[in-house]
């Protein structure tokens, strides 16, 4: 089977470009340059109306952790159901306890709300830093999360690559499991080859410059050196190269 391509996108343009290049399916975003944030209703409408991928969006109301306080959480659910009134195929979102271990109230009732849309619940890497990885597999099994993105704890997946195989090998036929971090078109296979794992999810990234990002002493800047007037978005060319590494791919030499 030809393993699926999950775009991260975070504007249209890259919704577009997933759409004509070959990826399987879209995680929508903002702010991909803090991690990833809800996107606009607006976005998710224009990226339905020309796509016909799934679109799954992100629920993340801020940057930085994972431990939101029950008015971030009531955001989190309104912004849910908003999303998914408005056609999103499903949910990607992440709520921790203090300690990094799973939320299991609020993870609860978000698969709840995304199921009762007929949606896909799915993790995100917020399960790379909760202590203990088999403990919330199980847990996000038991709430019925449907899949998990995950890049085994490390700064890439193919460095986790030894911990995704286990996961897949204990976990994988009771949730999807999506390898992401770090994943481009020159790595992909030898990824999927390690692990046994049948999708990746990748941003496909490059950065293209706005030369209104600073003036004088005024700067918008958030990335430094030579990116230091740019946004990212996704190129089209590593799109591209990505859906051609994966159908090329034989996942009968799996090791």
């Amino acid at each position: 089977m030809t393993p699926k391509f999950e775009l991260c996108a975070g504007s249209l343009a890259d919704c577009l470009s997933a759409q004509k290049y070959g990826a399987d399916r879209i995680e929508l975003n903002s702010a991909l340059s803090a991690g990833g944030l809800t996107p606009s209703i607006a976005t998710l409408r224009c990226a339905k109306q020309y796509c016909t991928i799934p679109v799954i969006c992100m629920v993340r109301p801020r940057e930085a952790g994972f431990c939101f306080n029950a008015a971030e959480a009531h955001i989190m659910f309104e912004d849910a159901k908003a999303l998914l009134a408005n056609g999103a195929d499903g949910i990607a979102f992440g709520f921790l306890k203090e300690d990094g271990s799973i939320h299991e109230e609020y993870t609860g009732k978000m698969v709840e709300l995304i199921h009762a849309h007929h949606g896909e619940a799915v993790f995100h890497r917020a399960v790379d830093v909760t202590p203990d990885l088999d403990k919330a597999f199980c847990t996000l099994i038991d709430l019925g999360v449907d899949r998990v993105l995950t890049s085994a704890q490390r700064a890439c997946a193919p460095e986790g690559a030894e911990l995704l195989r286990y996961l897949n090998e204990a976990y994988g036929q009771r949730i999807q499991i999506l390898p992401g971090a770090g994943i481009n078109p020159d790595n992909a296979a030898d990824l999927l080859r390690q692990t046994g794992l049948n999708q990746v999810h990748s941003s496909c990234k490059t950065y293209v410059k706005d030369p209104t990002t600073a003036h004088g002493d005024v700067s918008y800047a958030v990335y430094s050196g030579a990116n230091e007037l740019a946004y990212v978005q996704a190129d089209p060319k590593l799109v591209s190269a990505m859906r051609e590494a994966l159908d090329k791919y034989d996942s009968s030499s799996n090791n």
